[in-house]
């Protein structure tokens, strides 16, 4: 798969409290970091996400009385699944993993920082009406092709690439980039969406 300059590099949320020690870590996820390193070079455009949520978000268990993590509840007509406090703004655990190095970044979007809603995607949130303005940035720069690495492949890299194809642009996950939780079969689903929604899943070694 040739690599353009109208492709463009998004890695999602690799932050310390999704990898090994955090608050909210995805089995093996610092694994991502060697893989992402060693293609960005091929992109010509590299844009980031960060998890960025105030304390007390909607999507912490912390926030329900009686309530734990993963447990699943419903919030404004929509189910919300509940997690551990996590990507807390500016704590250790919301800052991008050091080992990323994200020097050549050209965009850092920090996403799910309104309280009163969640946001996987990073190109709308949870009411997947409300858009985060990536679509328009991207638009703007000529980009046509995204491609997906980070964390976690079943939540916010999956999301992200359903919704670039849903604001109309082609979709890529790297696979071998990305890192799942795998709750109540959520890797399983995802792979059927991007299935049906014409996202490409491929392997780094692809990437020409």
């Amino acid at each position: 798969m040739e690599i353009t300059g109208r492709d463009a590099l998004v890695v999602v949320d690799v932050q310390n409290d999704f990898c090994p020690g955090g608050a909210l870590a995805v089995p093996d996820g610092d694994a991502v970091i060697p893989v992402i390193r060693r293609i960005a070079g091929r992109f010509k455009h590299v844009l980031l996400t960060q998890d960025w949520h105030p304390p007390g978000h909607c999507s912490f268990a912390s926030s329900y009385a009686g309530k734990k993590p993963f447990e699943v509840v419903e919030l404004a007509g929509r189910e919300q699944r509940l997690w551990p406090d996590h990507c807390v703004q500016g704590t250790r655990g919301a800052e991008l993993h050091p080992a990323l190095r994200p020097d050549r970044a050209e965009l850092i979007l920090r996403k799910g920082f309104r309280k009163e809603i969640d946001s996987y995607s990073a190109f709308f949130e949870n009411d997947h009406s409300t858009p985060t303005g990536l679509a328009g940035y991207c638009r703007e720069r000529g980009l046509e092709r995204m491609f997906f690495a980070g964390l976690a492949y079943d939540f916010c890299v999956g999301f992200s690439a359903l919704d670039a194809r849903r604001a109309g642009f082609e979709a890529v996950v790297i696979r071998d980039a990305c890192r799942a939780i795998d709750v109540d079969g959520s890797v399983a689903r995802m792979a059927a969406e991007f299935a049906r929604d014409g996202v490409w899943v491929v392997g780094s070694g692809e990437l020409g």
